[in-house]
């Protein structure tokens, strides 16, 4: 299941979470300042980033700024425990499932979470509008020659 962290004033919470509703999908929203989220869940996250805390950590956040840590000084409970403590920290939305972690919201990115056959259809029709494309303008400039 996705699970989507969002917060009540975020604008790209609310598109990412319009766009899970539109495409039907299964998920679950959560919410990050007052939703119940884990140690688990944090490690979750964590563990799917690429760059670690670099990657989910909003560093324009007052947080960031008012706590000043060195996060590559602290260890993972420490870590855990500022993320419980300090939720605003985190970037936002976060849209997770099993094996994909998508940090804000981007259209084109997000699309990921869509099964496979989803993608594989809405692939062929953008192919063939495409191509349909292509042949009505060859007809116009047959016409136009």
């Amino acid at each position: 299941m996705i699970k989507v962290y969002t917060v009540q004033s975020c604008s790209s919470c609310k598109k990412a979470v319009e766009w899970m509703q539109n495409h039907e999908l299964d998920y679950e929203e959560i919410n990050l300042i007052t939703g119940d989220v884990s140690k688990e869940d944090f490690l979750k996250i964590l563990s799917l980033t690429e760059e670690g805390t670099e990657d989910i950590i909003s560093t324009r956040s007052q947080a960031y700024k008012r706590l000043k840590i060195d996060f590559d000084t602290i260890s993972m409970n420490e870590l855990l425990e500022l993320f419980d403590k300090n939720r605003t920290l985190l970037r936002r939305p976060l849209i997770v499932d099993d094996k994909r972690l998508q940090v804000g919201y981007n259209e084109d990115d997000v699309r990921k979470f869509l099964p496979r056959k989803v993608r594989r259809v809405e692939l062929e029709e953008a192919f063939e509008n495409v191509r349909q494309f292509d042949k009505e303008r060859e007809e116009e400039q047959v016409y136009t020659a």
